[in-house]
Formats: C-alpha cells, structure tokens, sequence
C-alpha cells in the first residue's frame, strides 16, 4: 500500500501511525511537509516551499486565509511531481488547518483523502470569548473569526472524512458536517509515560533533589500564556505557598505565544505576572524551568504531588492526557474539554477556571491528604490505559478508520453519547478582573 502524509511541520500527529504503517513490508509511506530536521524511521520526506505575498497585499480578514492558499498552491505542485514521479497513494492524510490538503484531490482525485479538524472558529461560547480579562470581542473582531473557518469549510469539501482528538472540538463544527468526523485522540504512549515512585529530580542549585515524598505543586504548557490559565495559576500561587510553606514549585513551558495574542508593551507573560506578584510569591521555590526534554518533562509529571492544568475551551493538551497516564492527581478547570476527560473526585479535580481560591483550596485538599488520594491517582492512570493507550486504542482506531476509507465503507464515529451530551460552557461564573493584561 502506498500512504501519503500531509502536514506542514511533520510528523504533527501522525508520528505514530506513520512509523506502524512503514514498518509493514510492501507499505511506501511519503510524508509532505515543509522543510525541518525530524524524520520518521521508513518514511520518504519529500518537502514543499510556499511562495509569500508581498507585505500589506492582502486583507487584514484574510491574513490566516492568505498563507494557507500558498501552502495549497505548493503542496498541490509537490504532489503533482511525485504523481510525474510515478507515485500514485492509495490513501492521503493530513491536517487541514494549513490549507495542504486543499488541492490533494485535484491531483489524485479517485484517492480517499482523510483530515484532521482541530478547531473550528466562533465568537460565542468557545475560546474568543471565554476570559473577559484577556478575550474581549470587538464588532471589528466577529468577520475574522468567521473568516478564519474559510479554510476548514474548503477542507471539509475537499476531504472524504475527519477526525478530531476529542468530542468536544467534533462539536465546534456545524452540525452538517459532524457525521462525517470521527472522534479518535492521537494517544499516549501509557507504556512509556507511568508513574515512577523511585523519580527524583535534581535542580540547578539543590543540594538535595526532590522526590515523591516531597511536596511538589507542577505546571505545564507549550508557552505559558492565559490560553492555558497560566496568568490564574501564578494569581494562586501565593495562597498555595502561604499555606505550604514546604511545597516547591515546577513550571514547564516556554515565553512565546502559541495561542492568542501577545502583551502589546512587549512583556512576555511570565515576565508581566511576576512584576504583578513582586512580593507576594516566594521565588525560591518556584522554579521556571522553561522548555525541556521530553526525559525531563516525564520526570516532572512523575515527582508531582499535584499537577495544576488550566485551559480555555479550546483543543485538549496532549499533556493533560500524559499527566493522567503518569499517576498525577490533577487539578483541573472545569471547562468542556477537560470535563470530557476529567470526572471530579473519580480521576481528578476540578475547579472554575478563574477561581484563585479555589484551586489553593484543591491543591490543598490534595497535599494534605496524599495517601486518600490514591485512588484518583490510581483511577486517573486507568482513564489514560482504557480511553487513550497508543497501541490498544488509538492505532487500531486509525487503522480501522483507513481500512474503512480504501474500502470505500463508511467508518465509525466513535462517538459516546454520554461523552457528547455534555452541558455547554456556564458562562454564570464570568466577572471583571481585578487586574487587567490586555494583549495586542
């Protein structure tokens, strides 16, 4: 069978399905993407260049839109070589939200074509506006929003079928096109990321490194930014420390933006919460350990006594899914994606998103109580192994999802009723800040 893969900074989530289907003999597998040093064992990399715009030449509405139709244009011209090349894939894959899969069917159009659909844009009752601190919604601001979906509505036209990682983001989409998106999470290796009660991590500057019978309050995201609550994390920190005098704190995550936009006086987030908190934190047990090794961010999640993950409604973090796989009692907001996930008291605990208190007062009830916590912990790691394991759920999922496609059958959905009726979003709970971080 001949595989073609499509996403602009590969492997993306396709690094393990990619590397199972080459590794079968008589499978070719070729990945699309744009130029980067990662490689999958087995995989052809063949690259695209996207031609730019010239600066100011294209409408303030149509400046996510603008990009993607290049990335089309070049990834349409790279396949168009291979198919002179004599490569003909028997299924495509790719992530949509670039716009590289746009024109896939104009080059092989009798070849299935599966997209993954990470988010689809609204002004109401998702991300946008979500935190009245950070998300005001301006009239100017609505028609971008709607023209950011420009793209997942060609790509829904273009593609055979979908998928998504979690119920939640499948139901962002309109209701016509849901039918045809299946719901299956790029797991987690559960085999790799498991509890280790022997862990220790040493830090620059300790004489003695911390283990499992210390008290260690963790954060971690991609970039520390309000997307992942880090602004209401660092807003907690000082009552969790006043009554933990004894508690070190891990934050993993580096000072870019990955969603939603930056402070406009040029101060990275971390820099404008410490200034906020000057005084009220103690910084010698707060260590910001910025971006590390996938070794070291493992270790972290495995010497927590309680792990802090905080999200807008937006797409679920890999590592809250690692975090459960890893035994960490997680405190959690209690916002759709990670009410999908998350029962509380069962595998976790939730808290309102902007409640400071309130997630001192779990954090609390999680260091001051670690031995009746165990079961979470223990419940956590099942939810992890039973609903997100890479080689038991996720790969056949994939697996059945492409069979289904080169056989021209129609594929499951996945789809939990229980899981996809969930309330929407409480908006009950919105208030003016007392402090106010206005992005860009």
């Amino acid at each position: 069978m001949r595989y073609l893969f499509v996403h602009h900074n590969s492997p993306g989530q396709y690094k393990h399905l990619a590397q199972r289907l080459a590794a079968v003999p008589g499978n070719e597998v070729v990945f699309l993407t744009q130029k980067n040093n990662r490689s999958v064992p087995g995989v052809r990399k063949v690259e695209y260049a996207p031609a730019g715009a010239p600066a100011g030449a294209v409408h303030p509405y149509l400046t996510a839109v603008e990009p993607a139709m290049h990335n089309a244009e070049a990834v349409f011209m790279a396949a168009r070589d291979l198919g002179a090349q004599g490569f003909r894939p028997d299924i495509m894959v790719g992530h949509n939200a670039w716009g590289e899969i746009l024109c896939l069917k104009d080059v092989w159009p009798d070849v299935p074509l599966l997209g993954l659909f990470e988010f689809f844009y609204s002004p109401q009752g998702a991300d946008a506006d979500f935190d009245p601190e950070i998300s005001k919604i301006r009239p100017e601001r609505v028609p971008r929003l709607r023209m950011q979906n420009t793209v997942n509505l060609l790509g829904l036209d273009a593609a055979d079928w979908g998928h998504c990682a979690t119920h939640w983001q499948r139901r962002q989409y309109p209701a016509i096109h849901r039918d045809r998106i299946s719901v299956i999470h790029e797991g987690v290796d559960t085999a790799l990321v498991r509890p280790n009660p022997a862990i220790s991590v040493t830090l620059a500057g300790q004489q003695r490194p911390l283990t499992r019978k210390d008290k260690v309050v963790t954060y971690v995201s991609r970039s520390l930014e309000p997307y992942r609550g880090f602004h209401v994390f660092m807003r907690a920190l000082p009552e969790i420390q006043r009554r933990h005098p004894d508690a070190h704190v891990l934050v993993v995550g580096g000072d870019d933006v990955s969603y939603g936009g930056a402070l406009s006086d040029g101060r990275t987030f971390r820099e404008a919460l410490l200034q906020e908190q000057r005084g009220r934190i103690d910084l010698d047990r707060v260590t910001f350990l910025g971006r590390v090794s996938y070794e070291q961010y493992l270790a972290v999640l495995q010497v927590s006594s309680v792990h802090v993950y905080l999200t807008y409604p937006f797409v679920l973090s890999w590592s809250l899914i690692e975090a459960l796989s890893a035994g960490c009692l997680v405190v959690g907001s209690a916002t759709p994606p990670v009410q999908e996930v998350i029962h509380d008291g069962v595998n976790g605990l939730l808290v309102d998103f902007f409640d400071t208190k309130g997630i001192a007062d779990r954090v609390t009830e999680v260091l001051e109580h670690p031995d009746r916590m165990q079961a979470v912990r223990d419940a956590a790691r099942q939810a992890a192994v039973t609903g997100y394991d890479l080689r038991s759920v996720a790969l056949p999922r994939f697996s059945a999802l492409l069979d289904d496609l080169l056989c021209r059958r129609r594929p499951r959905t996945y789809v939990n009723p229980a899981v996809d009726g969930l309330p929407a979003l409480d908006r009950s709970h919105l208030r003016p800040p007392s402090v106010t971080l206005e992005p860009r």
